[in-house]
Order: structure tokens, then C-alpha cells, then sequence
């Protein structure tokens, strides 16, 4: 028992005695006991709480600050609580809109704050939006305390902000996406569609294209919607469906449809959703490539030349209809059963192969113009050129290799005739000028030996028969006769037989010799330009000593134009005479040399084949024809030889 004690004095002041009051202690320690209990339950309630409390007295001063609110804004509550104003924790005059709102009518003026949003500071200054319930503690209706109780809105509006992101995402996807995206009923009613869908059938209104019907207005053939509702509903979804649409305008639309099932929250389907891609590009683009590949193809079997393709194993792929009638071998019999090595010559295939990978004969990857020989299954060699190239892909790597030949027997064979006309042609030219030769010296021997020879016969007269010098006289005669014989033996051997002339066309001729030279024409690189008239008169001539004539002047022509240029061939002629004119663009005579050119042995070229006698010859046959030729050439422009024959007059 604790006792309170006080000491009675009396009037002059001295002790008298003492009064007090005994109080039982047990009862007063219980009640503080109470009252911790009470206080730390309190505490511990805050503490345990998942949002933040704060609560400040009358005067602003902070004096209850719970573990989340410490967490959320950096302070320990020892930093806070009895130390910082409230004002300290919210942004400028944030804390004093609270307190009016509390107090005003405009809220109620009940003393509380529905839950609202405002911003409180951290320790390090950082804003951070909140969730807010404040209250004012009344005690005898006087306001004692506030509290305020908030929740941390940076994660919920983190998700917001990420919803939203994910939102739009979607809206503009679905909005900006070129392939048809739609949702739609199962009874076959759209829901939504994009843009692009509405696009791709042709409609101009959304609220138009959700009113049509899907089974009547959209599909092409009603069937394939419950096709696709089978399908759909079996597997939960579709992927690539090809089905035909029609458009607003009733064209149709080929689309390539990829959707799943819609459930509601029982599981039952309700509906469908996707994207339909238009097929219509790609099928335009299938039926160009196809028109592309059939062009292609029937361009390698309608080549005249032989091509053929194989992988790079040498399997051969392709194989037109020239090689069938070139090398003997049906596309059917070696496409994708022979290898081209047993097309080749043993040892070929490898040599072709090697040379396209080397640069000496073209550019790295082809091969141009090699001279190669092909034995058919009938044993009939065919000759030709092989131009080849390897194929690659678009990494570079060698997927195959394709070759073209062309078949040179006829034309080796012209040329074969070429050389050997050209062989004659120069032997011609040479006993022609062996002929000229000996005839000018037999004439200037003859008339010295048959005087020689009549001077001893004179002298025989005067010497009679039985002298000895008759006998040596005699004797010389004889051998002065003898040389005349053989000079004249010797002309007629170098003199060529008369050729025996008829009725010539002469456009008929030059056209067999164009024709002769085309190929190595072309090889020179010269371009061959001819113009003959018609309805010229016929010539009386020797077809062969013409055509030399011809092959002379048009041989010369090429030798001129060594880096290539055009020959001209010209016909034309009146009444009595037709004229050939044969040009060229070459490197042209100069002009000291044109009245010799026709001079036997006379030559500018170069090489020990040239004799020099080609238009000395040329010159000799058109002035034995009755004709004329005659040069014009100007050095760097070309030179142009005129032949005129006279024209053949029919005997009455």
C-alpha cells in the first residue's frame, strides 16, 4: 500500500501531527500493465498492417509511423516520429489539401477522406504515387490527432501503364496489320475486322461488314463455311485454309485462312477468331512464274542448238529437242538416268569441267567456243563447239551446269570446201601468171630464135650437103627447133584450158559466195551488207573464173578490216552492162599504190602465202569477159572495187 503524508502545524508553526492517504499499489500496476499490453497490441497491429500509417497530432507533429510506411519512404521512425512535421513527408501544400478536404463541407466534412490518389516524398526526394484514406481523431468533439492510411500505386500503375501498352499493341495490330484479321459468332456473324479486311472485300463501312452474313455474302461456296466449322471445332483451330472468298462486288478472292475456336466461361464454343491472308498476289505470282517457266522451256527445246544441264554430279537435267536430234538420245532415255560423262568422249566431261573453273578460256564459271567431238549411239561423229557455264546460287555455291552446242558439221564442211576452192583458186592465180610469164617471154624468145632459125636456113643454102660444117649447121637447126617446141610445150602447160562460158545470173553467184564466206565473215567480225537489183541481164561467162574474180576481191576486203567493219555488196546495171560494186570500211590503199595494184606480183601484205597475182589474175579474167574494173579508195575509209560485164545479147 503506498501511502501520501502531510505534516499539521500550528499556528506559531510547530508539528502537531500528520495526515495522508493509504493507496493500494497492486491495483495501480495492474492498470499499467494493461495499458502496455494494450500499447504494444496496438503497435503491433500497425506494424502488421500491409498498408502504410501515419499519424500526426493536432499540431502536424508526427507521432505513430509503421514499419511500411518506414519501408516506403527511407526513414527509420526514431527519424520521424516527435521529429518531422507531416508536411515534410507530402509535396508542397499536398498535406494542407488534405486537411481542408477532411474539414470541408465539400467532402462531407465528417472528418474522413475517401480513398483518393495523391503523392508522397522519400527520403530521397522521389516522388511516389499513393492511395489515400486520411481521418480526423476527435476526443470531446475536439480534433486531437490525424490519420492517414495509403497504399504504394507504382507497381498497380506500372501494370496499368503495361496494359494499356499491351492494349494499343493489340488495337494497332489488329488495325495496322495487312492480313485480315476479324472475331466472329458461330452463327456466322462478324464481331470485329480491321481495316485490312474490309479492304480486301471491298467494303467501305465496318457497321456495313458486320451486318453481312458470313455463310451467304462471304463465301464463294456456302459449303466450304460448314467445312471450315467441322474442321475448327474438331481440332480447336485451322492453320492455312485455302477457301474462296467474294468480295462486295461478287469477284472472287482466294484466301489462305488460319483461325481458332472462342469458348465462353462454360467451354462451349461461341465463336472463331484469325487472320485471312490474301492468296490472290501469290496466285498471280504462281501463274506468272509458271507462264515464266513454260516460256523458258519451250524456249530451251525450241533452240536449234543443242542444250543441256546437269547437277553438279553430272546427272544430267535437261536435255531439249535439238540434242535429241543432234547426238541420237531421247530426253526421255537420259534426263535423271545418264550421266554426262557417258555423252562425252571418255576423259571430256572432267576437261569441260576443269576449264570452267580456270580463267584461261572466258571468265571464271564459263567456257566459250571449245571445238569438241560427239560419237551418237549410231556411231556418226558430230562435231561442233561447246559453250558452257556453271550455275550458281545465291550464296555461290555450284548447284549446276549448263552447255550449248552448236553443230559445225555443215559448216566445217563449207569451210573445208573454202580452203580447198581458195587452194585451187591460188593455184589458178599462179599458173595464170605462169601462163602471162611465159608468154611474154616466148614472145620476146620467139622472134630472136626464128631468126636465128631462118638465118640458118639461109645458111644451109649456101653450104651444099655433103660439107662437114652442113652436118654442125644441120645440128643447130635442129636444137633451135627444139627450143621453139619447148617453149611452146611450156605455154601450153602454163596456159589453164579455156573455160567454157554460158549464161550467167550474176546475183546468183555472189549470193553462193556470201554464203560460202558468212561464217568466217562473222568470225572476223565483220558485218555483211548486200542490195542486188533485180531483173539484171544475164552475162556470157565462166562461172568459175567469175567466182574468182569474187572470192579475190572479198578476200582482200576481210584481210583489210582486221578489227572488224561492214562489206558491202552492190548489184545494179542497164542495157547494155552490169555492174558490180563490192566495199569495204578496211584501212584503204594509198594512193601511190592504186595504179599498181592490178600489176602481177605487186603486193602490200605481209606472209609468204601472198604472191601478189589475186588482181592481177582478177584484172586478166574481167578484161577477157569484155569488162572493166576499176578502184576508188581513200586510206582509213575503205576502198570500193566497180566490175562491169557486158550483158549477154541473144543471138536473132
Amino acid at each position: 500500500m503506498d501511502r501520501d503524508i502531510e505534516k499539521l502545524n500550528n499556528e506559531k508553526g510547530k508539528v502537531v501531527g500528520y495526515e495522508g492517504i493509504n493507496t493500494y499499489v497492486t491495483d495501480r500496476k495492474n492498470i499499467e500493465h494493461e495499458l502496455r499490453k494494450a500499447n504494444d497490441f496496438f503497435k503491433n497491429l500497425i506494424d502488421s498492417s500491409v498498408d502504410g500509417i501515419i499519424v500526426a497530432d493536432i499540431k502536424g507533429n508526427i507521432v505513430i509511423f509503421n514499419k511500411v510506411a518506414a519501408k516506403l519512404l527511407g526513414y527509420k521512425a526514431s527519424e520521424v516520429i516527435g521529429k518531422l512535421h507531416i508536411t515534410g513527408l507530402y509535396p508542397p501544400g499536398v498535406a494542407k489539401d488534405i486537411m481542408r478536404k477532411l474539414r470541408s463541407q465539400e467532402f462531407g466534412g465528417t472528418g474522413k477522406l475517401e480513398t483518393t490518389q495523391s503523392t508522397l516524398v522519400d527520403r530521397d526526394g522521389e516522388h511516389i504515387p499513393i492511395n489515400i484514406s486520411a481521418a480526423i481523431v476527435y476526443e470531446d468533439r475536439k480534433e486531437i490527432a490525424t490519420v492517414g492510411i495509403f497504399t504504394d500505386l507504382r507497381e498497380k500503375l506500372r501494370m496499368e501503364r503495361e496494359l494499356r501498352a499491351s492494349e494499343e499493341d493489340y488495337k494497332s495490330l489488329f488495325e495496322h496489320v495487312r492480313c485480315g484479321v476479324y472475331i466472329s459468332s458461330k452463327k456466322g456473324k462478324f464481331i470485329d475486322a480491321n481495316q485490312a479486311l474490309l479492304d480486301m472485300l471491298g467494303y467501305k463501312s465496318k457497321e456495313e461488314f458486320l451486318e453481312i452474313d458470313i455463310t451467304r455474302d462471304l463465301y464463294l461456296m456456302p459449303e466450304d463455311r460448314q467445312r471450315f466449322q467441322e474442321m475448327i471445332e474438331r481440332n480447336g483451330h485451322v492453320i492455312d485454309y485455302e477457301v474462296d472468298f467474294k468480295r462486295k462486288d461478287g469477284k472472287a478472292i482466294s484466301v489462305l485462312l488460319t483461325s481458332h475456336v472462342r469458348y465462353d466461361q462454360d467451354g462451349n464454343v461461341v465463336g472463331y477468331e484469325g487472320i485471312n491472308v490474301d492468296q490472290s498476289q501469290r496466285k498471280e505470282m504462281e501463274k506468272k512464274l509458271k507462264e515464266a517457266h513454260d516460256f523458258l522451256n519451250k524456249t530451251i527445246h525450241s533452240s536449234p542448238n543443242p542444250i543441256m544441264a546437269t547437277d553438279m554430279k553430272g546427272n544430267i537435267i535437261i536435255w531439249n529437242r535439238a540434242a535429241e536430234e543432234a547426238l541420237g538420245c531421247k530426253a526421255e532415255d537420259v534426263v535423271g538416268k545418264t550421266n554426262i560423262e557417258k555423252v562425252y568422249s571418255e576423259g571430256d566431261a572432267r576437261k569441260v569441267m576443269q576449264m570452267m573453273r580456270g580463267p584461261e578460256y572466258g571468265s571464271v564459271g564459263k567456257l566459250r567456243a571449245y571445238p569438241i567431238t560427239y560419237v551418237r549411239q549410231d556411231g556418226q561423229i558430230v562435231e561442233g563447239n561447246l559453250s558452257a557455264s556453271i550455275i550458281y546460287d545465291a550464296k555461290g555455291n555450284e548447284v549446276a551446269s549448263v552447255g550449248i552446242f552448236v553443230d559445225l558439221g555443215e559448216s566445217l564442211e563449207m569451210e573445208r570446201r573454202l580452203r580447198q576452192t581458195q587452194e585451187q583458186l591460188l593455184q589458178s592465180e599462179k599458173l595464170a601468171a605462169m601462163g602471162r610469164l611465159t608468154s611474154q617471154i616466148a614472145h620476146e624468145l620467139n622472134n630472136p630464135l626464128y631468126g636465128i632459125m631462118n638465118t640458118l636456113e639461109l645458111m644451109k643454102t649456101e653450104i651444099s650437103p655433103e660439107n662437114k660444117r652442113r652436118k654442125i649447121l644441120d645440128m643447130a637447126l635442129s636444137e633451135t627447133v627444139r627450143l621453139s617446141e619447148l617453149l611452146r610445150k611450156m605455154l601450153s602447160f602454163s596456159r589453164p584450158d579455156e573455160e567454157e562460158k554460158h549464161s550467167i545470173d550474176i546475183n546468183i553467184i555472189l549470193d553462193e559466195i556470201l554464203l560460202l564466206y558468212e561464217k568466217q565473215l562473222r568470225e572476223h567480225t565483220i558485218r555483211v551488207s548486200s542490195s542486188f537489183a533485180e531483173g539484171l541481164g544475164k552475162v556470157y561467162a565462166s562461172k568459175n573464173q567469175l567466182r574468182q574474180v569474187f572470192l579475190n576481191i572479198i578476200s582482200n576486203a576481210r584481210d583489210a578490216m582486221p578489227e572488224g567493219g561492214t562489206l558491202t555488196v552492190k548489184t545494179n546495171g542497164g542495157k547494155d552492162n552490169v555492174r558490180i560494186q563490192i566495199s569495204d570500211t578496211g584501212i584503204g590503199i594509198k594512193e601511190e599504190n592504186l595504179n599498181k595494184i592490178f600489176d602481177a606480183f605487186f603486193t602490200t601484205k605481209d606472209g609468204a602465202r601472198d604472191t601478189g597475182l589475186g588482181l592481177s589474175v582478177c584484172y586478166g579474167f574481167v578484161k577477157d569477159h569484155g569488162g572493166d574494173i576499176k578502184v576508188e579508195s581513200k586510206v582509213g575509209s575503205g576502198t570500193t572495187f566497180t566490175i562491169s560485164l557486158p550483158v549477154l545479147i541473144p543471138s536473132p
